[in-house]
């Protein structure tokens, strides 16, 4: 007997990496081998030496198949075993370990857009709908579309055992979020790219496409984003260690393009200081402020404990990336506020 495993891997596009995967046909009882595959093809190699190497680091149930059939995570590595240049997993694996002791955790909210036949999925053939504001957590058929898509593929990652806590129609027709977490750095990640993985696959049988663009729409919409919920052990206890990681990530300008700079293509357009944001240059914080650069929610400034939300990153933001830049400068400027 035999089973299927579905390896699934981040390639070298620019500027925003796309999922690829395939089939492996493994006996009962196998364990997950190296594999390898065409870089030529994924932008990850030339023709004239083109072999990458795929190694497992992550596995769950196959909720599209079923039975014992998994789908099989996996990192990209050279022939001579070094980390491939577009692997920042391998980035962040370091920066996690270095501040496991600070117990650092995620909540990711992932936005995305459906569209059908060329157009944003609810958009009529001619013209425009009615101004956003009565589609987002909407219900009928007049302001929400795609709900059988969303449907499935949340039942399919909660089969999968992904930490997935929830969904809701967003601002725009044919708009929605999905949430991974609260759970680690590595786990948030790998998790929203299986996720992904599972979104776009799903989508296929409805012939609908998604996309992760930040600014699929030009014009009066707010663009899709990864607003990224990220707390400390010191942070759920205390509030000025809420203080000291928002001071943190404004630092200084360098600091606030570090970031920004990282956080997905076309955050320009998506940053305008407009559509719930804050201008992409200008760092700010406030409470229960989703005009801000990052907010601190009304009850962690009522409880005195918490998390923060950066509401910055795009919804094409690479997880593996946006986690690692929260963990070393929250982490690094808690440790030294604890040393003083």
């Amino acid at each position: 007997m035999t089973f299927k495993a579905e390896y699934i891997w981040i390639d070298g596009t620019e500027p925003t990496a796309k999922l690829r995967s395939k089939t492996r046909i493994l006996a009962d009882g196998a364990e997950l081998p190296t594999w390898g595959f065409d870089g030529s093809s994924t932008n990850q190699a030339e023709g004239h030496a083109s072999d990458r190497v795929l190694k497992p680091v992550f596995s769950c149930p196959d909720p599209i198949r079923g039975g014992d059939d998994v789908l099989v995570l996996c990192e990209v590595f050279n022939i001579d075993g070094s980390a491939h240049e577009s692997n920042t997993r391998a980035l962040l694996r370091p920066i996690a370990e270095q501040f496991a002791a600070q117990e650092a955790i995620f909540g990711i909210e992932q936005e995305y857009n459906f569209f059908k036949d060329g157009r944003p999925f609810g958009f009529p053939v001619n013209g425009y709908p009615a101004a956003q504001g009565g589609y987002y957590c909407g219900v009928g058929a007049d302001e929400v579309f795609g709900r059988d898509v969303v449907e499935l593929h949340m039942e399919r990652c909660l089969t999968a055992g992904l930490a997935f806590c929830g969904i809701n129609a967003e601002v725009m027709p044919g708009q929605w979020e999905f949430q991974i977490g609260p759970v680690d750095a590595l786990t948030a990640s790998d998790h929203l790219w299986v996720a992904r993985w599972l979104l776009y696959r799903t989508a296929e049988e409805f012939d609908v496409a998604v996309t992760i663009d930040a600014k699929p729409v030009k014009g009066d919409w707010n663009g899709a984003g990864a607003h990224t919920n990220f707390s400390t052990k010191a942070m759920r206890e205390r509030y000025d260690a809420i203080i000291t990681a928002c001071e943190s990530l404004g630092a200084d300008q360098e600091k606030v393009l570090e970031h920004v700079n990282q956080y997905g293509h076309g955050i320009q357009d998506r940053l305008t200081g407009k559509h719930e944001t804050a201008p992409w240059d200008v760092y700010s914080y406030g409470v229960s402020d989703r005009g801000a650069s990052v907010r601190i929610p009304w009850q962690v400034e009522v409880e005195q404990k918490g998390y923060i939300e950066d509401r910055r990153p795009n919804a094409n933001v690479d997880p593996y990336v946006v986690t690692r830049l929260l963990v070393n400068t929250c982490c690094s400027a808690l440790e030294k506020a604890d040393q003083v």
